[in-house]
Formats: C-alpha cells, sequence, structure tokens
C-alpha cells in the first residue's frame, strides 16, 4: 500500500492525493468545540505516517460558532504536528476568515493571530475562505493583494489561495485576479457543474493553481448509508467497490485535481481511504464505468423533491432567505436520506449569515410570481422549518 502523490500545480511540491481536513474530527459529548483528542491524534498520525503530506484546516473549525472567536482545529493540528514531529515535513493550510475582515489591517491581525495559536513562524499554504465574487471585490478594494504580496515575500505564508463557493461565472475572473499557487473547490460526481465545477476545475488546472478538492463526497452524503435502490446499482457492476471508493476514484480520475480533501471522523474511515489512495491514478476509470456513474447521479436526482433549478429569479428575498440554498439543503435531505445531516449543514448556513431562516418567510408570495418553474415555495419553506428548525435547529 503506497501513497500517490501529484505536483501541486505550478509550485514544485508533490502533495499526496488525499489530504486531511481538520473540520470532522471526532468531538466529545456532541459538543464541535470538544474535540476528542486522543481519538482524533490517533488519526491524524496514522494519516501522517502512511504518507499523507497535505492537512487542512481553518479558523471557525470546531467552533461553537461563526464569530469571531477561533475553533479549537487549528491550535490542535498544530499540537499533534509538532509532538508527532511532522510539522516541516507536511503542508499545512489553514485560512483567513473572510466575514470577520472589515479593513486592511485585519487580514494582518488574524494571521498573526493564527501564527501565534499554530505556535510557528509561517503557514504553507493560507487562503482566504469562502470566497464569492462579492467579497473579492471587497477584499480588493481593502487591499487583500498588497496583503498577499507582503505575508508571501516576509516569509509569514509560502503560497496563497482561495476556497471557493459561488456561481460558475465568477470564477475564472478570480483566477485571473491575482498570481495563485492554488484554489480549493467543491467537486464530486453529483456537483459536476456545481459552484467552480469541471469547467473551473480545468481552467484552474491550465493556469498553473493547484486543484485542491473539497467535499468529495458531498459532506458525506455518498458514502454509507447509501439509499436501497443506488446501491443496487453500485451493485450490479461486475467491479464491485464501496460507495465510498467509487466517489474518490471518480474525483481522483480527473488530472488537473493534485489532491482532494477527506473530513474524516473515525479511524476507519482514515485507514479506508489512506487504502483506496493507492489507487487513486489519473484517467484509469472506464467508459463503462463512467456510464454507471452517469446512472447513478441520474437515480440519485430522480429523488428531488423540489424543482429548483437555482435561476435566482426567486431573489432578493424580502425577508433575506436564500430560497435556492434552503431549497438546496431540503432536495439533499431526501437526495440522500439523511435529515439530520442536512439539519446541521442548515445550520451552519444560517450562522454564516448567508442565509435568513425560513421560518422568517412572510409568505409575501413574490418568490411564487417570479419562479419561472411554478415552484410552491412558501409550502417548502414550510418543510424546511418542519425538517430544519426542530429542537432549536437553525437557530441564528
Amino acid at each position: 500500500m503506497t501513497m500517490l502523490y501529484r505536483p501541486l500545480g505550478r509550485t514544485g511540491e508533490q502533495v499526496s492525493i488525499l489530504g486531511f481536513g481538520c473540520m470532522r474530527l471526532p468531538v466529545l459529548d456532541g459538543r464541535p468545540d470538544r474535540i476528542d483528542t486522543a481519538l482524533a491524534t490517533e488519526m491524524l498520525v496514522y494519516a501522517l505516517e502512511h504518507g499523507v503530506n497535505y492537512v487542512d484546516t481553518a479558523y471557525p473549525y470546531h467552533g461553537a460558532s461563526f464569530d469571531e472567536k477561533p475553533g479549537t482545529s487549528e491550535a490542535f493540528t498544530a499540537e499533534v504536528l509538532d509532538a508527532s514531529g511532522y510539522r516541516e515535513r507536511v503542508l499545512l493550510a489553514t485560512k483567513l476568515p473572510l466575514w470577520l475582515v472589515k479593513e486592511r489591517k485585519d487580514m494582518d491581525r488574524f494571521l498573526a493571530d493564527q501564527l501565534k495559536r499554530m505556535r510557528t513562524d509561517h503557514i504553507d499554504c493560507y487562503l482566504l475562505h469562502a470566497l464569492s465574487g462579492e467579497t473579492w471585490e471587497r477584499l480588493v478594494d481593502l487591499g487583500v493583494r498588497d496583503f498577499l504580496d507582503r505575508a508571501k515575500a516576509d516569509g509569514r505564508i509560502r503560497y496563497a489561495g482561495f476556497s471557493y463557493h459561488d456561481d460558475p461565472p465568477r470564477f475564472a475572473p478570480i483566477v485571473d485576479g491575482y498570481d495563485w499557487d492554488l484554489c480549493q473547490i467543491q467537486y464530486n460526481f453529483m456537483d459536476v457543474d456545481f459552484q467552480a465545477g469541471i469547467a473551473g476545475l480545468h481552467y484552474a488546472a491550465e493556469r498553473g493553481l493547484g486543484v485542491v478538492i473539497m467535499e468529495p463526497l458531498k459532506g458525506g452524503r455518498l458514502a454509507d448509508p447509501v439509499p436501497r435502490p443506488i446501491q443496487e446499482l453500485w451493485d450490479s457492476f461486475p467491479t464491485r467497490r464501496s460507495a465510498v471508493e467509487w466517489a474518490l476514484r471518480f474525483v481522483w480520475d480527473e488530472p488537473g485535481v493534485s489532491l482532494l480533501l477527506s473530513g474524516m471522523s473515525n479511524l476507519e474511515q482514515v485507514v479506508q481511504n489512506v487504502a483506496l489512495a493507492a489507487q487513486g491514478y489519473p484517467a484509469s476509470l472506464s467508459a463503462e464505468e463512467y456510464e454507471l456513474i452517469a446512472r447513478v447521479r441520474a437515480a440519485y436526482q430522480a429523488r428531488t423533491v423540489v424543482g429548483c433549478t437555482s435561476c435566482k429569479y426567486c431573489l432578493p428575498c424580502p425577508s433575506g432567505i436564500n430560497i435556492p440554498l434552503v431549497l438546496s439543503c431540503l432536495n439533499n435531505a431526501s437526495l440522500f436520506a439523511n435529515v439530520e445531516g442536512e439539519k446541521i449543514g442548515y445550520s451552519i448556513e444560517v450562522a454564516l449569515g448567508h442565509t435568513s431562516r425560513a421560518s422568517e418567510c412572510a409568505s409575501c408570495g413574490q418568490c411564487e410570481e417570479a419562479c419561472p418553474q411554478r415552484v410552491s415555495v412558501i409550502e417548502a419553506l414550510a418543510r424546511a422549518v418542519e425538517l430544519f428548525e426542530s429542537n432549536g435547529g437553525g437557530g441564528r
């Protein structure tokens, strides 16, 4: 079992095709800010000892809320890397919390805080977190290019990048807007046209950026438990693979991918993914295998309960509800038979300020008048309240 490596764009670095994401570490008492340090340490050390050399964390990971108080992931990650002797043998990535940046000096302040908390004089890969077209324009006005230039020049960061969360057309202008070293985008066999998508993946790779993939399992939705009709499709193929292996192999099959991040939450997942990373060669899936994946994608899509195409004609909502985002959560709960998982995701989106709660709908009907698909939006939002806001879910 040998880890495979690929170039991180034009940086000259060789990175393991499996990166360790430190956002979904095991926790104690169900509290996201209380990492189970014994188990999480065992997991991370196992990955490091088996060739993983890219470790990703961020300012808010494992926090009680998405405010100015940092989560516990950065400090935990740094402590394990130092104690295990792997700090100088891996690329450590963390991110600038853009939603907290109000002026130019905030950028230096947050970076200084992160360097202190992570007990290091440099961050290998420093990313602008959850970048959108609108946020990029605001940051440019605040002087983010100068910040990145100076941080690289004085050695506080080695490589500059961004993680992307916006519509496809806004991706290329950001790629062209700075001399980036890497980008982090969402990509999996269900999301080939979502956000940056396959077109953005190719665009970035062709311009020499390292391409880091997040959500290869769509937040765990493509892993167990798999809905029975989907599992029957996977089982119909002569080569038997787990749903996780199919999903990871799909991402690794793309030559433009430098590595994928897996947010693993138990040791079994780490062992499994490390083993799979020994087989993740580019361009190794057959036409028949791609046909099967297309059938699985179609079967998942057939489980859609709300016919929203995310055209956004319903926006802006007078109540501040990001209607396509909320309806996407509703659809995902059906597609992947995981209401509790979507409830958590919905709560995070509300906490980040990406949407008001669905319960704030005033039933004005403006959205339904504008919807070309004639979706019963008010009814769908009421269903979202029922599923995601019970027992305090979705609160600010």
